[in-house]
C-alpha cells in the first residue's frame, strides 16, 4: 500500500520523496547522541528559549488583557505552568527530537507548544493572536483543532501521558507485521506534571507497559513542586524513582543545573547542597518567590557563621543568589540536551526534571500561581527586560541579540522539522462486497459477532490482515476466540501455549507471536480505550492502516469514559464492540446490567452507535464499520450541506456496537439494497403501519419478540398496527437534527431518514417505545411529527432472575407494551390487556 506524508496547507516545510532521502542519512535522524550541541548551537538555543518564554507570556497575556473580551469571562491561559517547561521543550524541539519522535505535550504547556510550532513555520500569528478564542490556538494541543504539528491531543491529565505508552505499544506491533512507512522507530515522549502522577490511569497503563514489553517511551517528569490548589507533598521523586525502576524502567534525575554544580564544588558548597536536599518543598517554592534577599535571610539563619558556607553566600549579589538558588536541572539548557543524547538503548526512561513553576516570571513560585496572570505593569516589566518594542511582540527574532540569519540557519537545521509536518496517510483496507451471515437459526448477535470474526479470520485476504482485537481479560467471553485461535496473540517474543505442548485439552489456543493479531490486556477499561485510540491513530502516526476492533462488557464503558472520549477527541478510528448488555444479562443482577449505554452512544461525538436485534443487521453494519472508520473526507463545517453529508458520513469516525448475549429466532430473510440502507440509517418497518393505525410499536435490540409479541396482540382488536426497528437511535436522531438545521439555513426540501419512517404514521397514532436501556434513547421520536409516545425501558439498576422475570418487572415485556398503548391510544380497550388485567 502506498504511504505518503499528509501535509497540511500551512507547513512552510515541502515534504517529499527528495526531502525525505535528503533528511534520511543525518546522524540527528538515526543516531541521537552521536554529538551535543555546539557552543555556537548552544546560544542560539538560549536565544530561542528566551523567545519561546515570551512569545507564550505574551500570548496569554494579549488574550486576556490586549484583545476584546465581549462577554467579560476570564480567558486564562497557565502562564506559570507554561513556563516551567521553556526550557525542557526548548531542548526537546529544537535539538534532541528526531522527526519519528511523537510527544504528547502537558495540559498547561500549550502556549509554549503554539510558540515552538510559531517559530518552526507550523503556526501563525492569527492564530495566536486568537489563542483561547474562536478558531484560535487551542487552550490544549489538539490534533483536529489546531493547525500545528500535534502528534496526540490533550485530554484530561494523565491521558496524554498514557497514549504514549500504548503508542509505542502500537508501534512494535506496526513493525513486527512490516506495516508503516519506512522509518526509523521513534520514541513516543510524555511531557508529564508532577501533580498529573495522581491520576490512576498512568499507573493502569505502566502496570500494562511492563506485561507488554514497554520499550521507546519517555516520560519527562516537570516537578515543579506545585499543584493547582497548593504545594506537592514531599518525598515523590524518591517513590517514583523505585516505583518505576521496580517497572524496569531507568529512572534519570535532573536536579542542579550548571551553577548550583559549580558552587557545590566550592568551599562551604556540600553544606549548601545538604540544606538544599532538606528544604521542603513549600519553604523553596515561597523563597522563590520571595527572592534574593529572602534567599539571603533564610540562607544565613540556617547556616550562617559557619565560615565558607557564609563566604559563598555573600559572595553573591541578590540577584546573582537568586538564579543560583533557581538553577534547577530542569532550567539548564545544556544539561538537558547532554543528558538526553546520552540514552543510547530503547528501555523506557523516567526522566526527573526539577523546574520552577512561573519560571522566569514574577509569578515563579507561588503556590497561588497555576491559573494566575500577570498584570499590564508586571507584562511591561518582562517586555524590557526581553527587549521587545511595542507594536513588535509577535516578531519571531525581537529583541535577541543573536543575528536573524544565525536563527533562521538553525531553524533549517532542526532535525525534528527536517520532514515538515509528520503526518502520514496509507491507503484504505479493501473491503468485501458482503460478511458471510451464520447460517444457525437461533442466535444471539454476540455470538453471531464471533462467528463473522472467525469466519474473516479463515477467509483471510488484507482486512483479515489488518484487523486487530484487544480486550481486557473477557476475549472469550466476548466470544473473539475464534478469531484468537486462526490468528494468534500479538507479542513481541514468541510464547507458547503450555496447555497446548503437555496435549491438555483446551477450546482455545494461546499462543504468542510477533505476527499475532490480538493485543491482550488486563483488566483495566480505561487501557483498552487508550490503545484502541493508539491503534486507532496508526495510519496517520506510522503510515500503517490498522482495522482496530475492541471488546468489552457494556456495563464496564463506563469505567473507560473519559479515555473513550479522549480517543474520540483525537478522530482515533475504531471499533467498539459492547457485550452483553442491558439487564437482559439477567442472572448477573445490577452491577454486570447496563442502563445509560444507548445514551452514552447518542450523545458521544465521533461515535456511530448501533443496536441490532438480528445478526443478518450486524453483518451489514460491522461490514459499513469497516469502511466507516477509514473514510477521511473534510470535515462537517467545510464539507457541502448535502443530505449525504448530515451523518458524518464522508468525514467517518468510529463504531460502538451494543451486543446481546440474548438468543433471538433469526429471520432468515435476504436482505435487498433498501433494507442495507435503512438498516445503516438506523431503522426500518418490519409491518408499516395501514392508513386507519392508532398504535405503532417502535424497539430497540433485544426486545424485539417482545414488540413482535405485542403487536400481534394487539392487532387482534385494532386495525393497522405498525412496527418499526430501529437499529441505531443515533443515527436517526442525528440525522433529525442535522435536517432541521438544513432547512434553517435555507433548504426547505431538506428531509431525514426518521422524518420519512415517521412520514407513514398518522398524525392521531400514538407511539409506544421499548427497549434495553434507558427509555430517553427513543423517547425523542413522539418530538418528530407530533405524535403522543410512551417511551418504555430501564431506569433503575436491575435484580437478578430470568429474562422474563425482569422484562415483567421493569415493564419492557409484551403485556407492559400493550398496557402503553392503551394509555396513550384513544380507541377502544384492548381486550387482551382487560384479560390479563382480570
Amino acid at each position: 500500500m502506498a504511504k505518503k506524508s499528509n501535509l497540511q496547507d500551512h507547513a512552510k516545510t515541502p515534504d517529499t520523496a527528495a526531502s525525505r532521502e535528503r533528511a534520511a542519512p543525518r546522524a540527528s535522524l538515526a543516531d541521537p547522541g552521536a554529538h551535543g550541541p555546539s557552543d555556537t548551537d548552544l546560544a542560539v538555543l538560549s536565544a530561542l528559549e528566551r523567545k519561546v518564554s515570551w512569545l507564550s507570556a505574551w500570548t496569554i497575556h494579549h488574550a486576556n488583557h490586549v484583545r476584546t473580551n465581549a462577554d467579560g469571562l476570564k480567558v486564562g491561559g497557565h502562564q506559570a505552568s507554561s513556563a516551567s517547561l521553556s526550557t525542557i521543550m526548548t531542548a526537546l524541539y529544537f535539538s534532541v527530537l528526531r522527526p519519528q519522535d511523537r510527544v504528547a505535550v502537558k495540559p498547561h504547556a500549550s502556549p509554549i507548544f503554539h510558540a515552538i510550532q510559531y517559530l518552526l513555520g507550523h503556526q501563525t500569528r492569527e492564530k495566536l493572536e486568537a489563542y483561547r478564542g474562536y478558531k484560535g490556538a487551542q487552550s490544549y494541543p489538539s490534533r483536529t483543532k489546531d493547525i500545528d504539528d500535534v502528534d496526540f491531543s490533550t485530554g484530561s491529565v494523565g491521558l496524554g501521558v498514557a497514549q504514549t505508552l500504548f503508542a509505542s505499544l502500537v508501534q512494535d506491533y506496526v513493525r513486527a507485521h512490516r506495516f508503516g512507512a519506512d522509518i526509523p522507530a521513534g520514541r513516543m515522549i510524555a511531557l508529564v506534571g508532577d501533580a498529573e502522577m495522581d491520576e490512576g490511569n498512568i499507573y493502569e497503563a505502566l502496570l500494562e507497559g511492563w506485561k507488554q514489553g514497554l520499550r521507546n517511551c519517555w516520560w519527562i517528569l516537570d516537578y515543579n513542586r506545585q499543584s493547582l490548589d497548593a504545594v506537592i507533598r514531599e518525598g515523590l521523586p524518591a517513590r517514583l524513582e523505585a516505583l518505576f525502576r521496580a517497572f524496569g524502567w531507568e529512572v534519570v534525575t535532573l536536579k542542579y543545573g550548571k551553577r548550583l554544580k559549580e558552587a557545590f564544588a566550592e568551599p562551604g558548597g556540600e553544606r549548601l547542597r545538604d540544606w538544599i536536599d532538606r528544604a521542603p518543598n513549600q519553604l523553596y517554592s515561597a523563597l522563590t518567590f520571595q527572592g534574593g534577599a529572602a534567599w539571603r535571610k533564610r540562607l544565613l539563619d540556617d547556616l550562617g557563621d559557619q565560615g565558607p558556607v557564609t563566604a559563598l553566600i555573600e559572595r553573591r549579589s541578590d540577584e546573582e543568589l537568586s538564579l543560583l538558588m533557581t538553577n534547577l536541572g530542569g532550567h539548564d539548557l545544556a544539561s538537558l540536551v547532554d543528558t538526553f543524547e546520552r540514552i543510547d538503548h530503547d528501555r523506557p526512561v523516567l526522566f526527573i526534571t526539577y523546574t520552577i513553576k512561573g519560571y522566569g516570571l514574577p509569578l515563579a513560585g507561588h503556590k497561588d500561581n497555576h491559573a494566575g496572570l500577570m498584570t499590564p505593569a508586571q507584562m511591561e516589566i518582562l517586555r524590557t527586560a526581553m527587549g521587545v518594542r511595542p507594536g513588535h511582540e509577535w516578531d519571531r527574532f525581537e529583541g535577541l541579540e543573536t543575528p536573524a540569519d544565525e536563527i533562521e540557519d538553525f531553524l533549517s537545521r532542526v532535525p525534528f522539522n527536517a520532514l515538515g509536518t509528520r503526518r502520514f496517510e496509507d491507503a484504505r483496507v479493501e473491503v468485501p462486497a458482503t460478511l458471510a451471515v451464520p447460517k444457525q437459526s437461533a442466535l444471539s448477535t454476540q455470538q453471531g459477532f464471533g462467528l463473522i470474526m472467525a469466519e474473516i479470520a479463515r477467509a483471510g485476504g488484507p482486512l483479515a490482515d489488518r484487523i486487530v482485537t484487544t480486550s481486557p481479560d473477557v476475549t472469550v467471553s466476548t466470544n473473539l476466540g475464534g478469531w484468537v485461535n486462526r490468528r494468534g496473540l500479538f507479542a513481541r517474543e514468541a510464547m507458547a501455549d503450555l496447555f497446548r505442548q503437555e496435549r491438555i485439552p483446551s477450546t482455545f489456543d494461546w499462543t504468542f507471536s510477533p505476527k499475532g493479531q490480538h493485543m491482550e490486556l488486563g483488566i483495566a477499561e480505561m487501557n483498552l480505550f487508550i490503545l484502541l485510540g493508539a491503534l486507532g491513530l496508526s495510519h496517520s502516526l506510522f503510515g500503517a492502516r490498522l482495522i482496530p476492533v475492541g471488546t468489552l462488557y457494556d456495563p464496564f464503558i463506563k469505567r473507560g469514559l473519559d479515555a473513550l472520549n479522549y480517543a474520540c477527541y483525537q478522530d482515533a478510528r475504531f471499533i467498539l464492540v459492547a457485550t452483553p448488555s442491558g439487564l437482559t444479562l439477567a442472572p448477573e443482577g445490577g452491577a454486570h446490567q447496563s442502563i445509560a449505554t444507548p445514551l452514552i452512544g447518542m450523545a458521544q461525538d465521533g461515535l456511530a452507535a448501533f443496536e441490532p436485534a438480528y445478526v443478518d443487521e450486524l453483518a451489514v453494519v460491522l461490514r459499513w464499520a469497516f469502511e466507516h472508520l477509514q473514510r477521511e473526507g473534510l470535515p462537517a463545517s467545510e464539507s457541502a450541506a448535502g443530505e449525504e453529508n448530515w451523518l458524518r458520513d464522508e468525514t467517518g469516525g468510529s463504531v460502538y456496537l451494543r451486543l446481546s448475549t440474548r438468543t433471538l429466532d433469526q429471520p432468515g430473510r435476504v436482505i435487498d439494497n433498501a433494507l442495507e440502507r435503512d438498516i445503516i440509517e438506523g431503522g426500518y418497518w418490519v409491518r408499516p403501519p395501514g392508513p386507519n393505525a392508532e398504535i405503532v410499536v417502535v424497539y430497540t435490540g433485544v426486545v424485539a419478540p417482545e414488540a413482535i409479541e405485542a403487536v400481534g396482540l394487539m392487532s387482534e382488536d385494532r386495525k393497522d398496527v405498525g412496527l418499526l426497528a430501529v437499529t441505531s437511535a443515533d443515527r436517526l436522531n442525528a440525522g433529525w437534527n442535522a435536517s432541521a438545521r438544513a432547512r434553517e439555513s435555507g433548504l426547505v426540501g431538506a428531509r431525514s431518514h426518521v422524518e420519512r419512517l415517521l412520514d407513514a404514521v398518522p398524525r392521531q397514532c400514538g407511539l409506544v417505545t421499548v427497549l434495553d436501556g434507558h427509555p430517553a434513547t427513543l423517547g425523542w421520536l413522539g418530538s418528530v411529527v407530533g405524535h403522543r409516545t410512551r417511551a418504555l425501558g430501564v431506569e433503575h439498576f436491575g435484580q437478578t432472575g430470568t429474562i422474563a422475570d425482569l422484562y415483567r418487572h421493569y415493564g419492557i415485556d409484551a403485556n407492559a407494551i400493550v398496557a402503553a398503548a392503551q394509555s396513550i391510544s384513544p380507541g377502544r380497550p384492548i381486550r387482551h390487556l382487560r384479560a390479563m388485567e382480570g
